[in-house]
Parts: C-alpha cells; sequence; structure tokens
C-alpha cells in the first residue's frame, strides 16, 4: 500500500461516522446523482436521499418553496446528504499532487492551489494535460465512493443495482398494440361508417319539402367545394379558415 492511500484510508477513518449496527436497508441509489450531492458543498444547496426510490432531491434557498423545504426535511423517508467539505476536497488535490512524477507539471499544480480559487487554477492546469486529467478524476472518483459507501453504512444503508430500463423492441411494441385494438369493443371499418351517414343523408333529403331542396343542394355544394379549399398560409400573409374565408395575418395589412 502506498504513502498516499494509507494516509487517504486514514483520514477517511477519521471524518466517517461510525457504522450502523443491525440489519441494512436496500436501497437503489442513483450514484451518480448521490456522487454530485457529496461534491457540492454550497451552503445554499441541501440534497436528500429518497430512502424507497434512491434519487436525490436539491433543494436550493431562495429558489424553492420555504414550506417544501421544511416538509422534506421534516420526512422519514429523505435522508439528507452530508457533503464532503471543502477542507477535505483541498486534501484530495494535495494527495494527488503527491503521485505527480513530472517535475514541471507537479509545480504548476503545486502553485495553482496555492491561496483563494485553487479548484477553479487546479482544474485550468489539469486541461491542458489530458492523461493527468483522467488520472484526477480517477483518483477523486475513488475518494469520493469510499466516503459516500462510510456514510451508507453509517445510516444502515446497502446500496443495490438500480433497475434497468430497456428500450423496447419492435415486435413487443407491435403485439401491445395489437392487442389494444383486439380489447376495443367492435367498431365498424371507416368505409361501413360512411355508407350508413350517406344512406342517413339521403332519408333527410327524401323528408325535406320541397322549398327546402335549392338550400340543401347549395349547402352540400359548399361543403364539396371547401374540400378542395387551400388551408394554407397564401402569398399575402393572410390565411383561410375552415370556412374558406381569408384572415389577414396579425402582422400587417394585406397587399393588394
Amino acid at each position: 500500500m502506498s504513502k498516499v492511500q494509507k494516509n487517504f484510508e486514514t483520514e477517511t477513518a477519521l471524518i466517517a461516522p461510525e457504522p450502523a449496527q443491525g440489519e441494512l436497508k436496500p436501497v437503489p441509489v442513483a450514484w451518480e446523482a448521490l456522487e454530485d450531492a457529496f461534491e457540492n458543498n454550497a451552503p445554499e444547496v441541501h440534497s436528500y436521499l429518497q430512502l424507497s426510490t434512491g434519487e436525490v432531491i436539491r433543494v436550493v434557498d431562495g429558489i424553492a418553496d420555504p414550506t417544501m423545504h421544511a416538509r422534506i426535511a421534516a420526512d422519514a423517508g429523505y435522508l439528507r446528504v452530508d457533503p464532503v467539505s471543502s477542507r477535505e476536497q483541498y486534501r484530495w488535490m494535495e494527495r494527488y499532487i503527491e503521485t505527480v512524477e513530472e517535475g514541471e507539471f507537479r509545480s504548476k499544480l503545486m502553485q495553482a492551489i496555492d491561496g483563494k480559487g485553487a479548484f477553479r487554477r487546479f482544474k485550468d492546469v489539469l486541461m491542458n494535460f489530458p492523461v493527468e486529467r483522467e488520472r484526477w478524476f480517477t483518483f477523486r472518483s475513488e475518494r469520493l465512493r469510499t466516503c459516500m459507501e462510510a456514510w451508507l453504512n453509517a445510516h444502515g444503508i446497502e446500496a443495490t443495482e438500480r433497475p434497468q430500463w430497456e428500450v423496447p423492441s419492435v415486435d413487443a411494441v407491435r403485439d401491445v398494440v395489437e392487442r389494444e385494438v383486439d380489447e376495443k369493443p367492435n367498431r365498424k371499418p371507416r368505409a361501413a361508417t360512411a355508407d350508413a351517414q350517406r344512406g342517413r343523408l339521403r332519408e333527410y333529403i327524401e323528408t325535406l319539402p320541397a322549398r327546402e331542396l335549392e338550400t340543401a343542394i347549395a349547402f352540400i355544394e359548399f361543403l364539396r367545394e371547401r374540400k378542395h379549399t387551400p388551408r394554407v398560409r397564401d402569398r399575402a400573409e393572410g390565411s383561410v379558415d375552415r370556412d374558406g374565408v381569408l384572415t389577414p395575418d396579425d402582422s400587417g395589412p394585406i397587399e393588394t
């Protein structure tokens, strides 16, 4: 075991809460969301682990409803997440720098973490060293996971695998659609429905008084002509409504 790893395990043991006694509660923890919550130690951000779903809820002061914040904090179904302190995350940068062998790069990192804005400058230096940047991500992720596991264990939680959502296959979707169609009440085909309506229309026409036939024919001719009337915006920037009436656009008059 390296000196850096030994130091980290010693420091983790000092800051980690005592393990819970008894049987652990299985929770399908959303690891990525919990990792973000452990990293974010901004005082206005409060994160909670939902014990039944494993999701992480964030409540931000000044944005969230204060009553909702109080309700979640008092709900036994939520557990407040204790983020890793800035001091501890700063120690991680120091421990990482101890593992760097290249002298010039190591000096740049040492200068970067000196003074206010250390975290931002540290990341800026790593941007120019992609291999070391990935190594830092792995280094930090291992330490975050160790802290998260210790925190979960201290609260009597066993992280279980989350259910995976699978994209249904085409055959599965087709089976569902066909089953829904079969379960619907029997419907007449569209063509049969149209024939029945035409039959009813003929019956109505035969019962109309002679003086009303001309009006009925005119209305039917209007409906037939409307079928061929365009319903899209014409060149004059107007629009044609369902009754075939041209309505000017509100943006300006129609030029004639």
